[in-house]
This record gives structure tokens, sequence and C-alpha cells, in this order.
């Protein structure tokens, strides 16, 4: 085990659980941080994860990723800072595995049509949708609705990416029964799980763009800092072949983000005299992240990303064909309820925005073959798949 820092999270002190349960938490060896993650990896939602998209949607190669495996990526890179940094890695890795449960199919072309489709009924945001899936959906308990998890991985999960002063109606509603301190900053166990999101990301995208023949080296090495990489690891590696020296560059990148982040936030633990976990909340500003230089970079990277990858011609295709059927989905559930499967039509409440809330839980649920099954059996043969 190793030693915890004072500004990490402690399971013996942790604030709790919303229910309480019969014998507390010490059924077997775990803590309670150790329960939250098992909870979120024996889930029917963390399953799911395995047929929702990445950035492909529905994709027909067996080689790219999916939600799952970059949420196990994530929550590998998030564990090995939290090592370094002497925080409690079990939260760490429970943060980083549950936080794209919320996502509907299609990746973000799914979720802006069902942000559309809801706007009249208070919206759709993928990540207050995590915490409401977590707290009330998934439900494989008798005696409360939802995992009951720690107080510490619920605020974790609702401020990741900061303090939220404008929560929407799902997150309002959660924050109600169970306090999270929205205007606050969270842990740095959260803070470190969403840099290890955009570490993953940022890099792996770039090993399925390229594997799927939408990137090209020449294209990315027209980024100065990755083509100053690109040509040591040549150097380094004479007659290699051409894919092993594409998958070091990308173990670099990833190796020279996840130390940046760690030298970087050990300076501004120091520089701020942040001693507990509190401190790190009231700190007023990110703790956890990337140096000025390497967050410039970054940022850079991203963009080279949306105008390559994201916004490729085949991906707007394919993603104006996923918002049909998310948009198709939806009105035809909220017109005839009678297509609603039993369980979720026998819970369906009478009154808006009520029912129309229900609708949009059982879309974001949904994998993407379910999705395109659903659409299929409805209108039809009339649609190819978005992946198609």
């Amino acid at each position: 085990m190793h030693s915890r820092a004072p500004f990490a999270c402690n399971p013996e002190t942790s604030r709790g659980r919303l229910h309480l349960e019969p014998g507390g938490e010490a059924r077997g060896p775990r803590n309670i941080f150790q329960r939250d993650r098992d909870r979120i990896i024996h889930s029917i939602a963390f399953r799911r994860l395995r047929y929702k998209t990445q950035v492909f949607i529905a994709p027909d190669g067996d080689h790219y990723r999916v939600r799952l495996t970059h949420s196990l990526e994530v929550a590998q890179i998030g564990r090995t800072i939290a090592r370094a940094l002497g925080l409690d890695e079990d939260l760490t890795e429970a943060l980083c595995l549950a936080h794209d449960i919320g996502h509907p199919p299609f990746g973000h072309a799914g979720e802006d049509a069902l942000e559309a489709a809801m706007a009249p009924y208070g919206g759709f945001d993928h990540n207050a949708q995590t915490l409401r899936t977590l707290s009330k959906l998934e439900s494989p308990y008798p005696l409360w609705p939802g995992l009951n998890l720690s107080w510490e991985l619920m605020e974790g999960l609702a401020k990741h990416n900061g303090p939220v002063h404008d929560p929407n109606w799902a997150l309002r509603e959660i924050d109600g029964a169970f306090p999270l301190g929205l205007s606050q900053f969270a842990s740095l166990e959260a803070q470190i799980a969403a840099i290890s999101d955009d570490i993953a990301y940022d890099n792996h995208d770039i090993d399925d763009g390229i594997r799927a023949g939408l990137l090209t080296l020449d294209q990315l090495l027209e980024l100065p800092f990755v083509e100053q990489r690109w040509r040591a690891i040549c150097d380094r590696y004479p007659g290699a072949k051409h894919e092993a020296l594409l998958r070091e560059l990308i173990r670099e990148q990833i190796g020279v983000m996840v130390n940046d982040v760690i030298e970087t936030t050990k300076a501004r633990i120091a520089a701020a005299g942040i001693e507990t976990a509190d401190d790190v909340r009231a700190a007023g500003r990110t703790i956890g992240g990337f140096s000025d230089e390497l967050a410039e970079r970054e940022r850079t990277l991203k963009a080279f990303m949306y105008a390559n990858l994201y916004h490729h011609r085949t991906q707007m295709v394919a993603a104006e064909r996923a918002a049909t059927i998310v948009s198709d989905l939806f009105n035809a559930y909220c017109n005839d309820a009678q297509l609603l499967p039993q369980e979720w039509r026998d819970s369906l409440p009478e009154e808006q925005p009520a029912r129309a809330r229900h609708i949009g839980d059982f879309l974001a649920g949904m994998t993407d073959r379910f999705a395109m099954n659903c659409h299929r059996e409805i209108f039809g043969g009339q649609m190819e798949g978005p992946g198609k």
C-alpha cells in the first residue's frame, strides 16, 4: 500500500453515502472507495460502454476503441498519476471508470441530438446523466435506488471539470438530495481523473485515426512538437517497423504528458500551501493539470484533431445519420409510448417534463447497436447504420 498524502481523500474520513447501509462498510476487507469502484465495474451501465462510440460510430474493426476500452485506459493513466502524487488510487480509478457512463449512443453526435430533443424539457448533459444513472437508474439493491456511491465519488463526477455554477435540472435534483458543494473545486483525485481523460483521448484517438486511414503521419508531423519527437524516435530505432514507431510515438507523448502533470501538480501544491483535501477544494483554481506550455501544445493538438479527424467528411456523414436515429427515436417514443419496452412503459410518468426525461433516460442508456436495431424495428430498413 502506497503512503497517502495529507491532501488526498481518505476513505476512513469519507462523508459517507446518501443511504445508510446495514453493516456499514464492514462487508469484507474493502474500504468505501474500493467498494465504489467495484460497484461501477459490476454495473450494467458500465458493461454497456462496450458498444458505445468513442471516435468511430459502430466501428466495423475489432481494434478500435470504444467507451469501455477508453475508460480502462483513462483509469490506468489516472492510477499512475495518483500513485506518484500520493492520492487515493481507488477513488481516482473509480472516477475514471465512471466518467463516461452518461454518454448516449453515437458519441457527441448522439448527445447533440438528444440535447436538441430535450431542450423543451430542461435539456440533456452527459455529465449530469452519469450521476443520474449511478444514483437513480442503475438500481440493483433492494433498499435504495442507485448504487449509493460515496460523497467523494459523486462530488468528483459532478465537478471534475471545475465548479458548476449553473447546474441543469438533473444535477440540481441530485445536489438537492445529496449536496455536493458545486461552487467549489473538486478533489485532486477528480482533477487527475479529468486530465487523464484528456491524455488518453488526445493520444489514442490519433492511433485510431491513423489506423482508420482518416489521419496521416504527414498531417501529424505538421505539428512541430510532434515532428521533433518523431524524428528523435526514428533516430533511436533505425530500421524499426513503421507501425512500431507510431506506437512508440503515442507512448512517448503519453509519458511526456503524465510527467508534466505530476511535476506541475506537485509545484502547485507547494506554491498554494495545500495541506488537506479541503484546501484543494478551496484553492480557487485547478491544482492538478498541465503546465502552461504543455497546455498550449495540448490545445493545438485538440484543434488539429477537430479539423482533421472529428470533423472529417466521413465522420460528419456518420454523425448526421446518428443524429437522425436519436431524433427519430425520441419523437417516436413521445408519440407512441407503446413502442417502449414494458418495464419503461410501466414507469412512464403522465406529466411533462418528467415524461420526456424518462424517455431521455431510456435513449441515453442505449448502445449504438441497440439504437440502430430499435430504429430499424420502428422505421424499417430505410436507413443504413451510421458506421456504414
